[in-house]
């Protein structure tokens, strides 16, 4: 199904519609991940093994709405297992990132922005794979949302063959340096694989992801 999404209203970041309040039951997983496929070819494996995974566990898919890279490598996955994919994609990048034309649900966003807000919106959960500029800036966009208490919803980093390790770092210098607060586990927690991932989700599932102190 194909939807043309009307622009956001709200000033500034636009996610107060996210709001605080109890963790519902995770049934749709946001996954940001790279519109390239990298380079070292577990990074593909990783990203069919989370959409077989999450079309067994019945989790819908909520990701950036493109064919390409690792973002098209985990919908596939998906849509081949029988599950639910909800893809999400500015009007400009249909043709560059070739919109999907097999998700279950096709959103038409008219900017970037708007594509961020809907993916944090419909998510449940948000779980972060291999990827480049376009990965870190939603990475970073939805940590700072979480730690000024713009949502709770839990996220993953998923150190796939330890390619995160540099962004760990930073994380830590940013702490040492008194920039920020530890981040993990407060904001983040990190995985090593999609099997550790999905044990994490289906806690989550089952019994609610717990509050995180907020700033």
């Amino acid at each position: 199904m194909l939807a043309i999404v009307p622009g956001s209203e709200e000033d500034g970041c636009g996610c107060r519609t996210l709001g605080l309040g109890a963790m519902q039951q995770m049934t749709r997983l946001c996954v940001y991940c790279g519109s390239a496929a990298g380079l070292d070819t577990s990074y593909r494996a990783a990203a069919r093994e989370l959409g077989r995974s999450l079309a067994v566990a019945g989790i819908e898919l909520i990701f950036g709405g493109g064919r390409i890279g690792l973002m098209g490598e985990v919908a596939d996955a998906v849509l081949m297992a029988g599950g639910r994919v909800t893809g999400i994609i500015p009007d400009r990048l249909r043709s560059r990132e070739q919109a999907h034309p097999r998700a279950t649900e096709l959103l038409i966003t008219g900017s970037m922005h708007d594509r961020k807000r809907l993916m944090a919106e419909r998510a449940d959960a948000f779980a972060i794979l291999p990827g480049g500029i376009g990965t870190l800036d939603e990475t970073f966009e939805i940590l700072t949302w979480r730690q000024l208490g713009l949502h709770d919803k839990p996220i993953f980093l998923v150190d796939v063959a330890g390619y995160w390790k540099p962004l760990r770092d930073l994380f830590d210098h940013l702490a040492t340096h008194g920039f920020t607060a530890p981040l993990v586990p407060r904001l983040l927690q990190i995985v090593p694989d999609v099997a550790e991932l999905m044990k994490m989700l289906g806690h989550v599932r089952s019994t609610g992801a717990p509050r995180s102190e907020l700033l």
